[in-house]
């Protein structure tokens, strides 16, 4: 059986090829369009695909591939509130024993931030946030409908865009059994745009688990990755790749991750 990372090696090809195409200066601003792409709570409608590749660590040489599909729509609720949709839908094909895999989609978790329409310096957002017991793969089970709360913050400064996300999911009803989703996630970000839409950034994802053992509960990566605003038969699209190393992390969870993401981007007009 092949791994894998091989199978996935045309979806990488095929980013790598991409990220070579030139933005049309006369349609859009390539950097303007970067920052906006990098606000997740501004005022522009994004289709992100995100390609994971997990190995190592408890994984040893076997891939834990995670695909995020994570659409982003904002809503227009009065004329100084915007609502922010959020969802992301997780396909991941995990390594189980005797070369098997198990393979589907895991737990949909829909984010809505509120978030003035005319921000200021700093730019923020918070609502509700849910986790839905939508997986079809069986490593990936948790039979959890979980609610909780979500925050997010940043600003802009010249060629700066930096800030966090922070969610807290807390179980409302549960299957029984491990796992249950009573975790706390924490994205800070920081994007340093250098012209032409392109843009040195980081976004490691901090979780922990309040139901593991002690010792067990936190995943802290650290990394860094290159990103580029362009364009393809005119559709704007943002395209990176991303490096992270697990500092901290439960024996079972694999200590790199390679990422690549994909975002179709559609500007909207006023």
């Amino acid at each position: 059986m092949r791994s894998g990372t091989s199978r996935f090696l045309p979806c990488v090809a095929l980013l790598v090829s991409l990220v070579g195409l030139r933005l049309s200066a006369q349609t859009h601003d390539a950097t303007a369009l970067a920052k906006a792409s990098q606000n997740p709570v501004g005022d522009l409608i994004s289709l992100p695909f995100q390609f994971n590749f997990n190995t190592g660590g408890g994984f040893e040489d076997r891939t834990f591939f995670n695909l995020n599909f994570q659409p982003v729509m904002p809503i227009k609720v009065t004329p100084r509130v915007n609502l922010i949709a959020r969802t992301i839908v997780p396909v991941v094909s995990i390594p189980a024993p005797e070369g098997l895999r198990s393979s589907g989609v895991a737990d949909i978790q829909q984010q809505l931030f509120f978030t003035p329409s005319s921000p200021g310096k700093l730019i923020w957002g918070v609502g509700p946030a849910f986790s839905l017991p939508t997986a079809t793969a069986d490593a990936a089970r948790t039979g959890t409908w979980a609610a909780g709360l979500d925050g997010v913050a940043l600003t802009m400064h010249g060629p700066w865009v930096i800030g966090g996300l922070v969610s807290q999911f807390w179980p409302m009803t549960d299957e029984g059994g491990s796992p249950e989703t009573n975790q706390f996630v924490f994205q800070w970000f920081v994007n340093y745009n250098f012209g032409q839409g392109w843009a040195l950034s980081t976004a490691p994802l901090i979780t922990a688990n309040w139901d593991a053992e002690e010792g067990q509960r936190w995943t802290v990566p650290m990394g860094i990755g290159i990103t580029k605003t362009t364009a393809f038969n005119g559709r704007p699209m943002s395209l990176g790749v991303q490096y992270y190393y697990n500092v901290e992390r439960p024996d079972g969870v694999a200590a790199t991750q390679l990422r690549f993401s994909v975002a179709l981007l559609y500007p909207i007009r006023k």
